[in-house]
């Protein structure tokens, strides 16, 4: 683990952060087809629960099929950014329903009730073995999965997104699971 004083660690977490993207942006069709195949095995079969995914943006891997798929027999709900500072909400998302722009230009649902996700299938800049996650910087997983400690979370990322290590701070939340491409990593080992 990375760690140092507030300055240089967002220093070195803003490097990270632009090699993965540029790394991401990289990573082509069939690697990411892979990614989102795996995603959907590593879930299916789940019934009855609520699910969090997001509406992909940029490079972000695509767990739009998963979500899909998974509807058919869960509630699945996307994040909503309400307030700087906040941890994220959830609004019900379902194919083809209407969304306009929210905060940072990420779609969101127009509808929709607000849903408490039991399970989050969450973005990523970086991952590591440990499960370590960097995110975009705005802190708002890292304060929504302190908020939702019953939930399980899913990292969904490409390998091009690997860090040794993910440079961390005191309040950066670990992710049990993360699933690329390559297989499924981290501690836990169900869902």
């Amino acid at each position: 683990m990375i760690m140092g004083d507030d300055a240089n660690l967002t220093a070195i977490k803003a490097q990270s952060r632009a090699a993965c993207l540029r790394a991401r942006a990289g990573v082509g069709e069939r690697a990411r087809a892979a990614a989102a195949t795996r995603l959907y095995a590593r879930l299916r079969g789940l019934n009855g629960r609520t699910i969090a995914g997001y509406l992909p943006i940029g490079s972000e891997a695509s767990p739009l099929g998963a979500m899909r798929v998974l509807g058919k027999d869960n509630r699945i709900c996307v994040p909503v950014v309400t307030a700087k500072g906040a941890p994220l909400r959830f609004r019900e998302w379902w194919p083809g329903c209407p969304l306009e722009k929210g905060v940072f230009g990420v779609m969101v649902p127009v509808d929709g009730g607000w849903r408490v996700p039991d399970l989050l299938i969450v973005p990523m800049v970086g991952f590591d073995d440990a499960g370590g996650r960097l995110g975009y910087g705005g802190g708002f997983y890292d304060r929504t999965l302190a908020g939702l400690p019953q939930a399980m979370a899913i990292g969904f990322a490409l390998e091009a997104q690997r860090l040794d290590p993910v440079p961390r701070g005191a309040h950066d939340m670990e992710l049990p699971l993360i699933v690329t491409e390559a297989g499924v990593f981290g501690a836990a080992t169900r869902v």
